[in-house]
């Protein structure tokens, strides 16, 4: 099983026993995809304003984002933050749930922490497609 430690340091989504429950189920469906059987992951839900010092000072982007991960090794796979605001203003942009858009985003990270990257067109297709599938896996489609 993979171990999650939440840390949530916003107050634009309140975090429920659900969405706990489904950062559960995205890590332990991205580990059996991957092979793993365990693991360690520390995810922060924050604002934009949080993420954006942090897109700076890691990215050298002065700007917010949507997620950001920082990848371990293979027993304790990193940290990802998220910008609770993005979430919102995403959701509503493409249509779509909260609990989706917060489950992509928990999802995509979770892939960084595992080496996937996006920075190719292969690796975009690569990456997207993994999503999908564990997204899908936790009825989590497009709305």
């Amino acid at each position: 099983m993979i171990k999650i430690a939440i840390n949530n340091m916003q107050e634009a989504i309140g975090l429920t026993g659900e969405l706990e429950g489904l950062f559960q189920a995205i890590a332990d469906k991205a580990a059996a995809l991957e092979g793993y059987s365990q693991g360690e992951i520390s995810i922060a839900l924050v604002d934009n304003e949080q993420i954006r010092d942090l897109n700076k000072m890691y990215r050298g982007i002065d700007e917010p984002t949507d997620v950001l991960s920082f990848p371990m090794d293979d027993e304790i796979w990193g940290d990802i933050i998220i910008s609770t605001d993005k979430v919102i203003s995403q959701a509503e942009e493409y249509g779509h749930s909260l609990e989706r858009e917060l489950g992509f985003l928990v999802v995509h990270g979770i892939l960084h922490l595992l080496g996937y990257d996006h920075q190719t067109p292969e690796e975009e297709a690569v990456m997207r497609q993994k999503e999908e599938k564990i997204l899908t896996e936790l009825k989590l489609s497009r709305e």
